[in-house]
């Protein structure tokens, strides 16, 4: 008699950083943005962009461009060097495909 294993594929990931504290406030902040090139992202997020240049008008929002786009740029140590280097408070990651 054949024996079969089934195995689970949603997988389980054992969380060993949290991330970063979130900011109280966008007020006088830098903020970039991190695009993964996906679904609709040139039309998402600049308007990400302008609801926070009108929510908090003395936060300094990088152009989108500032960083390269796409899934490979988006999460190498060369972007990530980038990011700090510009020295921002806070980036914005998207987006969701």
């Amino acid at each position: 008699m054949e024996t079969l294993a089934f195995f689970d594929p949603s997988g389980n990931t054992e969380v060993t950083r949290a991330h970063a504290p979130r900011l109280t406030t966008l007020e006088g902040k830098r903020i970039g943005f991190l695009s993964n090139d996906q679904w609709q992202a040139f039309r998402t997020l600049p308007l990400i962009e302008t609801m926070i240049q009108e929510d908090f008008p003395s936060c300094e929002v990088l152009p989108l461009d500032t960083f390269p786009p796409g899934i490979g740029p988006m999460a190498s140590k060369k972007t990530a060097m980038m990011v700090k280097e510009r020295g921002v408070d806070a980036v914005i990651i998207g987006n969701g495909a």
